[in-house]
């Protein structure tokens, strides 16, 4: 079934948008979290070490088992010998000692501390190597393809090719971690943070640049350079930057910051659809009801060139039979944004509800249609 549709014009093509900004990463991608839409990329796919960007996927197991209660926030974690001895930035745990998880989490967080790191991924997987296979596996179940991890901190005493991923992954688990775990999200804007009479401030420098900064992670090596995930909020929308193997501190915040500058000043954000609206309705066979809504579960916004607000329409191509039971929130659809006849984006469509099979008499009767059609 194709259905045409007529939208404000869309189009996030490259020749359209202004030129991005020049920049010394290695590699790097703009994102636009609402719509998925990268906006500007160099080499996203190649792979390079991450360094602490490492510890975005220990933030999103740790939140995650705190959602689950499998770890609570004033848990106490005795400190072994291996996360106190563990190189680099450092919450200063003492071996032996005990921390809450709610200390070791803000340490990881706020402090980078690869001490910390180690310690919460031995209290949820019993040893950092265990926790090491459960990065991988979250990795792979949230789509990350080129990303492998050893370690719950993304320290190595000399470069490790095995550790690896890419400017596209990062950013897709930055997503994750923003749209999963907005609590362990908010860790990331605190500027400071004292443990033990020791206090360090957040090496990320755009939290005191931008207010609109919120996160999220920084992280250096000499094999991975210095890397920044950064994340930035200004009224509904939010853009999330990459830069990898930048030569310096300030080279990445000012990287990123362009990054961000440019995702928000050369794009205009245009609401196309509401939460929930119905783009269309779908016919159902064997089911209680004869069509099913399909849209999208949250506002749909997305970027476009500046001035090209007026020029898009959109193409919607879906299966050609919905057959019952249909669980909401499943895949009927892809809409297809195009400018001047240009393709621009793929957008999945969901099913805004569910639909339970029919009874015996109208599957029967639905049978029947469907052989002869």
């Amino acid at each position: 079934m194709r259905i045409l549709l007529f939208l404000l014009s869309f189009i996030a093509l490259p020749s359209f948008a202004q030129t991005p900004p020049s920049l010394t990463a290695k590699a790097w991608l703009l994102l636009d979290y609402n719509s998925g839409q990268v906006l500007a990329a160099q080499d996203p796919d190649a792979r390079l070490e991450p360094a602490s960007l490492t510890k975005v996927m220990t933030t999103y197991l740790v939140a995650a088992a705190l959602k689950q209660k499998t770890l609570a926030p004033e848990q106490m974690v005795t400190i072994s010998e291996r996360a106190w001895r563990t190189q680099g930035s450092r919450t200063f745990l003492q071996v032996g000692s005990q921390a809450s998880v709610d200390t070791l989490f803000k340490g990881m967080v706020v402090q980078s501390g690869n001490d910390a790191s180690v310690a919460l991924a031995e209290a949820i997987a019993g040893s950092e190597d265990a926790f090491a296979e459960r990065m991988n596996k979250e990795a792979q179940r949230l789509g990350l393809k080129d990303t492998n991890f050893l370690n719950a901190s993304g320290f190595h005493d000399n470069a490790e090719p095995k550790h690896y991923s890419t400017a596209r992954d990062m950013a897709q688990l930055a997503v994750a971690l923003v749209r999963d775990h907005p609590e362990a999200h908010a860790l990331h804007g605190i500027k400071e943070y004292t443990h033990d009479g020791i206090r360090q401030h957040n090496r990320n420098r755009l939290l005191w640049i931008d207010p609109s900064v919120d996160g999220l992670k920084t992280g250096h090596s000499s094999a991975a350079g210095y890397c920044l995930i950064a994340t930035a909020k200004r009224g509904p929308r939010r853009m999330i930057a990459v830069v990898l193997n930048t030569p310096s501190e300030s080279a990445r915040a000012d990287d990123a910051m362009k990054l961000l500058n440019y995702g928000f000043q050369a794009f205009d954000a245009v609401k196309l659809y509401d939460k929930d609206q119905a783009i269309v309705q779908l016919p159902v066979f064997k089911g209680v009801s004869n069509t099913i809504g399909a849209g999208f579960r949250e506002d749909f916004i997305v970027s476009l060139p500046k001035g090209l607000a007026t020029k898009v329409s959109a193409q919607l191509d879906s299966a050609p039979r919905q057959i019952a039971p249909i669980s909401a929130n499943s895949h009927l659809a892809t809409l297809k944004l195009m400018v001047d006849g240009k393709p621009y984006g793929e957008y999945p469509i969901v099913a805004l509800g569910d639909v339970p099979l029919a009874g015996f008499a109208g599957r029967t009767w639905d049978s029947i249609r469907l052989f002869f059609q």
